[in-house]
């Protein structure tokens, strides 16, 4: 399988997830720039974390607008995965691949330290190495992960299993606890936790190596490949 990690201008969080890709998850990983206008030779797309343009206006909000966001709507209608990351899962609410909005922290202040999840769905393609309401651990860092959306819309993430990730001790006023949806088709992620920070338990967790690994699985499962 062959993943394409997205660098926009002020992503730092790239290293990291070409790393999990390459060294722990054994998959083929090549750094793709904004700027690019073609996706197609790549079965899985990654958004890392970071602060895309300086985090103006608001994160992700300018990210929307660059070319390789193109290819990434074609590659999510197409159902090939899509994971965005923290910053990546802000794009991914600009860009109208995910619902919802993200606020700053309740608090008002930067949060980085590991943290409990809770797999709330384990049936889709990010998540079928776990099991369900499996708790993990992975770290968080960011300081505007506040994840928003109205009653109405809550309840439809709910009815449609689009709730993927709850944090057990809510460390940003996140709405219902949510640290991670999916979008309806089951193929596109966001979440703010860094699975890609903890692949290893010299990271101090390897609970987001199976993230990564439930990908692969799915896709080699969907293509009749059995190593």
């Amino acid at each position: 399988m062959k993943f394409a990690v997205i660098v926009f201008p002020g992503s730092n969080c790239d290293v990291d997830m070409y790393h999990a890709i390459k060294d722990e998850l054994g998959e083929e990983v090549e750094y793709v720039r904004h700027t690019e206008k073609d996706l197609s030779r790549f079965d899985g797309i990654l958004l890392p974390g970071g602060f895309s343009y300086g985090d103006y206006l608001r994160c992700g909000a300018i990210s929307r607008f660059a070319n390789v966001m193109e290819e990434v709507q074609k590659a999510a209608k197409a159902g090939k995965p899509v994971l965005g990351v923290c910053n990546g899962f802000q794009i991914l609410l600009e860009s109208g691949l995910l619902p919802g909005a993200m606020q700053r922290n309740e608090n008002l202040k930067f949060i980085c330290e590991p943290l409990t999840l809770v797999v709330e769905n384990n049936k889709t393609m990010f998540t079928n190495a776990y099991k369900e309401k499996q708790e993990i651990t992975i770290p968080v860092a960011h300081g505007e992960g506040n994840y928003y959306c109205s009653e109405e819309l809550l309840a439809e993430l709910e009815e449609n299993n689009q709730i993927a990730f709850r944090y057990k001790d809510n460390p940003n006023g996140s709405v219902s606890d949510i640290a991670g949806i999916t979008n309806k088709e089951g193929n596109v992620l966001g979440m703010m936790p860094h699975p890609e920070r903890a692949v290893s338990e010299l990271l101090g967790s390897a609970d987001g190596l199976q993230l990564f690994q439930s990908i692969v699985r799915q896709w080699r499962e969907n293509h009749v490949i059995t190593s």
